[in-house]
């Protein structure tokens, strides 16, 4: 069988069937795309997705048994009204056969994550989970908080809640077992210990002050303690100080007792006691006034790795244990499952999804409901969490619906808005320019949903915040006319709010006018006469009106985080952007010239301009460069 976690693991050429239609939605014409579909739909295991007439994704679903399945659309007396509209909506069909249903929920999941579609129960989380990574790709191996693709040879270990824990742990292994964090180029090009030996957080392999097989056996003990051995590290470190005192080695004595605190002092912190539990995840929903809430323990060898709580979106009559059900293969996709998935309610499917997720783990998963002992202790202290966290939601979110509602009368929209668009732009007297957009909701910032705009048309001055913002806005706009000129997606803003006065509302007010779009409010928001500090923010709006707020409206309070978190957006963006700036070089714009090529030459002449002035004959002297590659740099410098 193919890898699991291949992403071209299915073809869909294979097996496609699609019937094409036009027009609003239209319940029998519906019903009668998905009858066409069923003249040639097998009986197998597989994933359907239903498409509107646009082509753009409406459900992705799985079957035992596709035709029975599908089937169930064309019999709309029992559907409910969600698939009542979902099948109006429906005017084609793309159906992908499986070996078996396990493949087809693997295959549904990776669909979903891809399309979004607005009937599929979602994950609506945009944050990355953070690993920690022991490297094993050099002879002092580095930890360090890794995210996303697996790029590197080492051992990971996470998921965690997030990079404060991550954070936490790292300090833990720096103390109790002294590994570099430093990068490969730093480690390379020290001559003394820096301030992390000093502090005793490192044993300075760097400058050779622990030999290879010394840090080797710190990287197996710190491998022990993270997974979840910390009582066999404990004893080690126990042996080695009264050895250690035994022989007189009083300051030897002394670190090791220092490690030995710091151990005892992160097993007493765990916030749950989770002993006993092994490798484990933990998850619990709660359900309140249509929304529904799952709240996630992370058990790690033992170890609390921190929890995070969950609101899957689209859940609005869908069965409880179905949005777990979806839920739990969408996380896992994500995430390596463990072998221990433990949750709060018999799923119907739970089965299925074990062997699922074992066939992507490459191990067995077991899913189950805790009953006794320290299990069920733990799973209801998640439920406490769950409903908890449910209870903040739902008062955030009456606050939330109650500013959104004041925004729409103070700047006279015809509802409260559900996408608000905030911009800003970036630049140190015109150098690394940038513009930025922020996205906001009745859900809060929609972090996924952010934009960068590096400003490179020629006609827009370096410096000129009036030409950024209207470059900004002419490419924003002009691409979203594109994309969805009839507005049907949740693309198009109801509010967007520029970070300036008029100006710069008066600029993109005019782009947009270019653009025939006259029915988005713009509204400026610039500091007043004393710069913000006070609250004294003026908005500017489209027909020349200026409107001031109390200094304690929770609605100014507002409007200024979003300004704020724009301005925060656009700042990070642009230091980003400058430091690559500064560290580039010009070996990158060399043809042929790759990362290794690049290292090799930097290594053997210092800097990039020895490089550039080094001789024909010298280049060629230089580690892994041909000569016809040394008459390439050659070429490329002195033709300059």
């Amino acid at each position: 069988m193919s890898d699991p976690n291949s992403p071209n693991r299915f073809n869909e050429e294979k097996a496609t069937y699609a019937v094409r239609g036009e027009g609003a939605p239209d319940l029998d014409a519906g019903v009668a795309a998905i009858r066409n579909v069923l003249k040639t739909l097998p009986a197998r295991p597989g994933v359907y997705r239903m498409q509107d007439a646009r082509g753009d994704v409406l459900y992705v679903g799985k079957a035992r048994a596709l035709k029975n399945r599908v089937t169930n659309y064309t019999q709309v007396q029992r559907l409910s009204k969600r698939l009542q509209r979902m099948v109006a909506q429906t005017r084609s069909m793309t159906i992908v056969t499986t070996n078996n249903e396990a493949e087809a929920l693997l295959l549904e999941a990776q669909l979903i994550k891809r399309f979004r579609p607005p009937y599929n129960v979602l994950l609506r989380d945009d944050k990355s989970f953070p690993f920690i990574l022991l490297r094993q790709d050099h002879a002092f191996g580095r930890v360090q908080l890794h995210r996303g693709a697996r790029r590197y040879k080492g051992d990971y270990f996470g998921p965690f809640a997030g990079a404060g824990q991550v954070r936490k742990t790292l300090n833990a292994l720096q103390k109790l077992f002294l590994l570099r964090s430093c990068t490969d180029g730093f480690f390379a090009t020290r001559d003394r210990p820096c301030l992390l030996y000093q502090i005793r957080r490192c044993s300075a392999p760097c400058v050779g002050r622990i030999d290879e097989a010394g840090y080797a056996e710190l990287m197996h003990d710190a491998r022990d303690f993270l997974q979840g051995k910390s009582t066999k590290v404990q004893a080690k470190l126990g042996e080695q100080m009264q050895a250690a005192a035994e022989n007189l080695d009083f300051e030897l004595a002394a670190v090791l007792r220092d490690r030995l605190k710091a151990l005892t002092f992160i097993q007493g912190s765990q916030a749950i006691n989770a002993e006993g539990v092994g490798d484990a995840d933990i998850f619990a929903m709660a359900h309140k006034n249509g929304v529904m809430g799952i709240q996630a323990f992370f058990i790690r060898g033992g170890q609390n790795w921190g929890h995070r709580s969950f609101f899957p979106a689209h859940t609005n009559d869908v069965p409880e244990d179905e949005v777990l059900s979806a839920f739990l293969m969408q996380f896992y996709e994500e995430v390596p499952p463990p072998r221990n998935v433990f949750v709060d309610r018999e799923l119907e499917e739970a089965g299925l999804l074990a062997e699922a997720m074992a066939e992507r783990a490459g191990f067995k998963v077991v899913l189950s409901v805790p009953q006794r002992g320290a299990r069920r202790r733990l799973m209801e202290q998640a439920q406490r969490n769950a409903v908890e966290a449910l209870d903040r939601r739902l008062a955030e979110s009456t606050t939330q619906a109650r500013l959104l509602a004041e925004i729409a009368d103070i700047f006279e929209l015809p509802e409260p808005p559900d996408r608000i668009e905030i911009y800003d732009n970036s630049h140190i007297q015109g150098t690394n320019a940038l513009g930025a957009m922020v996205v906001a909701g009745p859900e809060g910032f929609r972090k996924n949903q952010y934009r960068k705009f590096n400003i490179k048309r020629a006609e827009t001055i370096a410096g000129d915040d009036y030409g950024m913002m209207r470059e900004v806005f002419g490419r924003r706009f002009a691409r979203a006319q594109e994309e969805d000129p009839d507005r049907q997606g949740d693309t198009w803003p109801d509010l967007v709010l520029v970070d300036g006065g008029r100006g710069q509302l008066n600029a993109v007010k005019g782009v947009l006018e270019n653009l025939g779009i006259e029915d988005v409010c713009l509204v400026g928001v610039a500091k007043g006469p004393d710069h913000g500090r006070e609250g004294r923010e003026v908005f500017h709006l489209m027909d020349g009106r200026e409107l001031t707020l109390p200094v304690n409206s929770p609605v100014l309070f507002y409007l200024q985080r979003l300004r704020d978190e724009a301005h925060r957006f656009a700042i990070g963006a642009h230091r980003a952007k400058r430091a690559k700036a500064i560290g580039a070089s010009p070996l990158d714009e060399v043809p042929g010239i790759g990362p290794a090529r690049k290292k090799a030459l930097l290594m053997h002449f210092g800097t990039a301009r020895a490089v550039r002035g080094a001789s024909l004959e010298d280049l060629q002297k230089a580690p892994g460069v041909s000569a016809t590659v040394a008459q390439q740099l050659y070429d490329y410098f002195h033709s300059r």
